[in-house]
């Protein structure tokens, strides 16, 4: 049982935090973990990407390779795109809708929904609107975790929901109970799909 995931978005977005909740729910399933992050120029909004390579059994590279990916999560739709060559032809992509559009030469959103359209196992949703509805804007990574929960399997809810409260519970319960109802409401989104 293996999963391989690359987390894609651009600085600041939280694509850290998420590596980080999947880190600790990985370990409280006694599962192995390697991680290999690649910053880029995240002060300056550029993409960020990490790899996360979780098994029950022992993994040897922290890299994943073209075509091995299961699962890309993504918190901007171009860089779901960048990494499209990552993905298992039975991947999936789990991205948000609203592009953070930080260079000039930004694709037309047309065309980047038009290319997420023709690949088979995508869930887009507009990760910034849900975490507002659910009253925590700075959330939206945990809405897109809870969306990707849907399809992550081996990785147990209740144990990403421990992640989170592992993760952000120096920062006090209510921000607890603000990124799980984010994390929820992400994960009854994707499920409605």
């Amino acid at each position: 049982m293996k999963k391989d995931i690359i987390l894609a978005g651009v600085g600041g977005q939280g694509i850290l935090s998420i590596a980080t909740v999947i880190g600790s729910a990985a370990l409280r399933q006694e599962l192995h973990l390697k991680q290999a992050e690649v910053h880029g120029m995240s002060q300056r909004g550029g993409d960020v990407q990490s790899h996360l390579r979780i098994s029950s059994d022992t993994i040897h590279s922290d890299l994943i390779p073209r075509g091995g990916a299961d699962l890309i999560i993504s918190l901007e739709p171009m860089e779901a795109l960048r990494y499209q060559p990552w993905l298992a032809k039975e991947g999936w992509i789990i991205t948000n809708t609203t592009p953070l559009v930080n260079i000039p030469n930004y694709p037309d959103m047309e065309a980047v929904r038009a290319s997420l359209a023709k690949l088979p196992n995508v869930i887009a949703i507009d990760v910034d609107a849900i975490a507002k509805e659910a009253g925590s804007p700075r959330s939206a990574n945990m809405v897109l975790l809870g969306a990707a929960a849907s399809v992550l399997g081996m990785l147990d809810p209740d144990k990403l929901r421990d992640g989170i409260r592992s993760v952000f519970m120096r920062k006090g319960q209510e921000i607890v109970d603000a990124n799980i109802k984010a994390f929820d409401a992400g994960l009854a989104s994707a499920v409605k799909r």
